[in-house]
């Protein structure tokens, strides 16, 4: 899975319909929205605003106004295609006067859409899991250099008889990078599971 780096845009014209495409990453529908409402703001006298959004928890695919099934559709197929995550794509489209039929208007949101992606760098999407640890209050400052040294981020700590920290890993390495952490600590430490 992956998202982008940035922002990218790319224009395409079909029979004198200009199609302009905007990816954006994003993390929130309220995020992605912010984006819709710029660009129809930017593009007042635009036919159509089709977009497919695709963030955690939350998905969207509006053909605005073309039939069902020739804008949002594709463009889905193509952020799958390419495994893109927390990504909203837009593509605006001015009509030409030339009716592009059901074929050619998939053709011309899949080519749109494919054209701003040549110029999108793609990062793979690092899923992360949260855990706790307890440690004795002695250890604390130890634990925590041996975190930023593996670059472990520590979100929240609670202090009561030991030290509770809670700790944010990539989900890949959580069990090899508990591992390597309680042998840094001698065993002097305990991670809990959901259970605990």
């Amino acid at each position: 899975m992956f998202q982008l780096a940035a922002p990218v845009a790319a224009e395409i014209e079909i029979k004198k319909s200009r199609f302009l495409a905007y990816v954006y990453p994003v993390a929130r529908r309220e995020e992605a929205m912010q984006h819709l409402l710029a660009l129809r703001a930017q593009y007042p006298d635009a036919r159509h605003y089709c977009a497919v959004l695709l963030v955690d928890g939350d998905s969207m695919l509006d053909d605005d106004g073309e039939p069902s099934g020739t804008a949002a559709r594709p463009m889905y197929n193509v952020l799958m295609h390419k495994q893109l995550h927390n990504v909203l794509a837009v593509v605006v489209r001015y009509f030409g006067g030339v009716k592009l039929g059901a074929g050619g208007l998939v053709r011309a949101y899949t080519q749109a859409l494919n054209a701003a992606l040549l110029l999108a760098q793609a990062v793979p999407v690092v899923v992360m899991a949260q855990c706790r640890a307890r440690i004795a209050f002695a250890d604390e400052s130890r634990f925590r250099r041996h975190c930023d040294a593996l670059q472990i981020a520590v979100s929240e700590a609670s202090y009561g008889e030991q030290v509770e920290l809670t700790l944010s890993l990539p989900a890949t390495q959580c069990e090899a990078l508990q591992m390597r952490l309680h042998d840094l600590l001698a065993g002097e430490v305990y991670f809990m599971t959901h259970e605990n």
